[in-house]
């Protein structure tokens, strides 16, 4: 995940150069913008900061402190007089010059989306820190013994005992009950904030307000669904088949804790090989390391300011962060040697070099992803090699027999992957829908009838609680989940055009990228130094030659 404390977002326009004459407004735009980043800058980067440093070591004192900052930045983007100024400038249409355009685009946005209250602005920003706190801290319980994330991972993966699973897969959502109530006042308050600045709700407001169309979304949800439905029956149905089997159960006995992790977002490693074994006597860090030097994208200056090993009261999961635009990006992570975590860490550095990698000679409101999905396809693109046969023999230093072997499942492994997450995607995107929708409904029900649906997994027996709140994109990224889908798609994209266009080969089979330092210098030149300085489809048709498309996801994985 992208850990990005501001978010400001842009609306669609053409990059085009008009000459070099500015107008009157457009140096009072100029004027304004150097004034708003002397402003922001200093106060975004201790933010950054300061989140850092609550979610490494979980204390109190440190959400407090950032509830403060983000506040102070709120309300900068709060001030009336400037949206008007900003408002003004926007619809004159006397903006001709393209960097100039592109930073009122997200200057527009960011001020539009805190047009509120300063009281309302004061709760939201209290309310969502201090959820965040409860969760980033709290631990579950197995017979009265606190257990980490990272403990709950390993039971999942490898404990053969029916119970010992349930209590595992419970342990991981008891955070949801814990934070729910104040979860669904947060949605209400997030409602109420984008009703006061037009929008039906923050769902809607959310992808207006980053340059999506929720129509066109929808269109690509739906297609993905019924793309999906009959290969997913099938994969589910032959992992149904082996998992049962292991637990010597019935098929019709699988309940969630059987699959290896609490939202069966992954595909358990239980074919022929479990890839586990290839990375235990590995340091996936250092693994890490050495792959990204060898493509030119070098990232042991970011490994050294990063957090990457558990410990109590630090955040259980992983993000970047892009602490300053000036070249301070780190990762947190809570490493183990497993390909879990080898593609956890690929992900996140992922991540990390778009923001290191920026043109920093652009301007500081350009030097961010060109959209947060844009982002996730780059970490993705870099996710998905954990499971690549042939990164793994040349990464490893497997055997050719090895190499045969892996093969044979690794392949598979990545296409069940790829059709698991869209199916899991299809649930939080739905759920999320709904969930700002009409936050009264009955939530916990409504989260299974999704899961039942397009993930073919049954509800457990009994009371249904409130474990779906224990996703932490509900918390610290609200209706950014179809952007992972997105990124996936141009994931696909990216790694066709690279194949056939920058490497000139006819087929992917055996790609790796493994010391082609040819992918470093394509993807700093066409994707991670522009940042933000091109639309994002703007950007994606000038890295491949076509806007996004899922076709390529398709191809690649939808047999």
């Amino acid at each position: 995940m992208n850990k990005m404390l501001i978010s400001v977002v842009t609306f669609a326009m053409p990059f085009i150069l008009f000459g070099c004459a500015y107008n009157t407004q457009e140096k009072q735009l100029e004027k304004f913008i150097t004034a708003h980043v002397k402003k922001v800058e200093p106060i975004t980067t201790q933010a950054n900061l300061t989140y850092w440093d609550a979610s490494t070591a979980g204390k109190s004192e440190d959400y407090d402190k950032l509830s403060k900052l983000q506040l102070g930045i709120s309300r900068i983007y709060n001030n009336p007089k400037e949206y008007a100024f900003i408002k003004g400038i926007k619809e004159s249409r006397q903006v001709k010059d393209a960097r100039l355009t592109r930073q009122l685009d997200k200057l527009y946005y960011a001020y539009l989306r805190n047009q509120i209250e300063p009281e309302l602005l004061e709760k939201l920003v209290d309310a969502d820190t201090k959820i965040q706190e409860k969760y980033n801290t709290y631990r579950g319980t197995i017979d009265g013994k606190k257990v980490t994330m990272s403990d709950i991972y390993t039971i999942m993966t490898t404990e053969t005992d029916c119970r010992k699973r349930e209590l595992a897969w419970r342990a991981s959502k008891q955070v949801g009950d814990v934070i729910v109530e104040d979860l669904i006042q947060l949605v209400k308050l997030r409602n109420e904030a984008a009703r006061k600045v037009g929008f039906d709700n923050y769902h809607t407001m959310s992808i207006v307000t980053g340059e999506q169309d929720a129509k066109e979304l929808d269109r690509i949800f739906d297609e993905l669904s019924a793309l999906t439905n009959k290969p997913f029956a099938r994969m589910k149905a032959e992992l149904d088949r082996i998992l049962a089997d292991s637990y010597g159960i019935e098929v019709k006995d699988l309940m969630p804790w059987h699959y290896h992790d609490p939202f069966f977002q992954r595909t358990p490693l239980v074919y022929e090989l479990d890839l586990d074994i290839y990375y235990k006597k590995h340091d996936v860090k250092q693994l890490a390391e050495i792959y990204y030097a060898g493509v030119g994208l070098p990232v042991d200056d970011i490994l050294a300011r990063s957090d990457l090993y558990d410990r109590e009261g630090k955040y259980p999961h992983a993000f970047s962060e892009d602490v300053d635009r000036r070249g301070d990006v780190r990762v947190l992570c809570n490493l183990q040697n497993t390909e879990r975590w080898m593609e956890t860490i690929l992900h996140e550095l992922g991540h990390a070099i778009y923001s290191k990698y920026h043109d920093r000679t652009e301007p500081w409101l350009l030097r961010e992803p060109a959209h947060s999905f844009t982002t996730e396809a780059i970490a993705m693109f870099f996710g998905r090699m954990s499971r690549n046969a042939a990164w793994m023999q040349e990464m490893l230093g497997l055997s050719e027999k090895e190499l045969e072997e892996i093969a044979k499942v690794s392949e598979k492994y990545l296409a069940f992957q790829q059709v698991l997450f869209t199916r899991w995607a299809l649930v939080m995107f739905n759920f999320e829908k709904q969930l700002y929708t009409n936050p009264d409904q009955d939530l916990n029900n409504l989260w299974w009838e999704l899961v039942e649906k397009y993930q073919f997994v049954k509800r457990p027996p009994g009371p249904v609680d409130a474990g779906w709140a224990s996703k932490l994109h509900f918390t610290t990224a609200p209706c950014y989940y179809h952007n992972y889908m997105m990124g996936e798609l141009l994931a696909s994209q990216l790694h066709n055009h690279i194949v056939h266009n920058v490497f000139k080969l006819e087929s992917n089979d055996d790609v790796s990228y493994v010391g082609q330092r040819e992918l470093g210098d394509y993807l700093r030149t066409k994707v991670l130094g522009p940042g933000a300085l091109y639309h994002w489809n703007d950007m994606i048709e000038r890295a491949t030659g076509e806007p996004l498309t899922p076709k390529y996801f398709v191809e690649q994985f939808v047999k």
